[in-house]
């Protein structure tokens, strides 16, 4: 599933009905385009260590916690402790991570919430793997991760049962949904690619267009590459001498392409070659290889069926949420931070869940 986490703020508070709305969903949601309609409430009477609460489904702080911990030692584990002194767009690592988290649990919350209007619940083959899941990883804790992270096997168990169910929601209100997906619309063809840049980038990877006269240079190299292709020369040759991409080779459909690159591409047969095309990246001469790739046209059909269904999950889940109340905990939320504490190892928690449900996508 997608992980694009979108974070609407109030003040210097992160309002956790524009989370609800704005990130993608569990099962890769669409994002809606707005959060009119919802109530979203800062404070009010909390349970002690109740972090927030969507209508009466309350998240803790031990289950903030458990997901915080297991994704700063994931980070830790993969990038190594320095990891922690980068930010991004003036915010600490930390911080970006923290709210991930509160993401992250406020639209598994949501998703049960929704699960029960539908009447979907776990079947006793989940329930075994939910239980079998808790029993590995909660004995996998320490005893100063059991104290430090506040939890015991019976929050565990409640963790993975609400992060399953919110996978299963999903597949209840898709499991009907089967577009019929024609060779054209998913047609996938294959080309190859000449590139003429008009932008340079720095060492931070920032993007400037060329000045007019470098423009111009680098549109009479296309010329000449052009014409030398006319002349007869192999398209081959002309790449490895000219080409300024990466790649030359590329299969794709409708819609994965810059719009000026793609209608030349497709209005090309098999072996011709275009004029000139103009993208954001520079100057084109494209070569069609295949126009028509049946393996790669029905894995690409399968790909639009997906994305189908997720735009109407999406839509259900959008139409779901902008009605519920939302309650934010603002003082202990402030509290929340990493342990800092090198006995505090655990980070198998997401691990564990996908050995037992491998067949849904995290």
């Amino acid at each position: 599933m997608t992980k694009n986490y979108l974070k609407i703020r109030f003040g210097k508070r992160i309002v956790l009905g524009g989370i609800l709305l704005m990130i993608s969903g569990l099962c890769g949601c669409s994002n809606p385009n707005s959060n009119e309609g919802t109530k979203v409430v800062l404070t009010t009477g909390f349970e002690k260590d109740e972090v927030f609460r969507i209508e009466k489904s309350s998240c803790m702080l031990p289950e903030i916690m458990v997901y915080l911990t297991n994704t700063k030692n994931q980070y830790e584990n993969a990038f190594g402790a320095q990891i922690w002194d980068t930010s991004y767009e003036g915010k600490t690592l930390e911080d970006n991570i923290k709210e991930t988290v509160l993401a992250r649990l406020a639209r598994v919350k949501a998703l049960n919430l929704l699960a029960a209007e539908h009447g979907v619940t776990l079947s006793d083959e989940d329930i075994a793997k939910v239980n079998k899941a808790a029993d590995k990883y909660y004995n996998s804790l320490s005893d100063i991760e059991k104290s430090e992270l506040k939890t015991d096997k019976e929050l565990i168990v409640k963790m993975y049962g609400e992060y399953a169910l919110a996978n299963r929601v999903y597949e209840y209100l898709i499991v009907d949904i089967n577009p019929e997906i024609s060779d054209d619309e998913a047609r996938t063809i294959t080309v190859q690619n000449i590139l003429i840049k008009t932008y340079t980038l720095d060492e931070d990877g920032n993007k400037t267009e060329y000045s007019s006269q470098a423009k111009s240079e680098a549109y009479k190299r296309a010329q000449e590459a052009l014409e030398r292709l006319k002349a007869g020369e192999e398209f081959i040759n002309i790449v490895s001498e000219y080409n300024e991409a990466e790649n030359y080779t590329y299969s794709f459909g409708k819609g994965d392409m810059e719009a000026s690159f793609e209608d030349a591409a497709f209005s090309l047969g098999t072996d011709e070659i275009s004029d000139i095309v103009e993208s954001s990246q520079g100057y084109h001469i494209i070569k069609c290889i295949s126009t028509f790739d049946r393996s790669e046209t029905d894995r690409n059909k399968l790909k639009i069926v997906e994305q189908r269904r997720k735009e109407a999950f999406g839509d259900e889940y959008s139409k779901f949420i902008e009605g519920l109340t939302k309650n934010i905990n603002d003082k202990l939320w402030d509290k929340v931070s990493f342990i800092d504490s090198p006995e505090i190892k655990t980070s198998s928690f997401f691990d564990v869940y996908n050995d037992f449900f491998k067949e849904v996508e995290e």
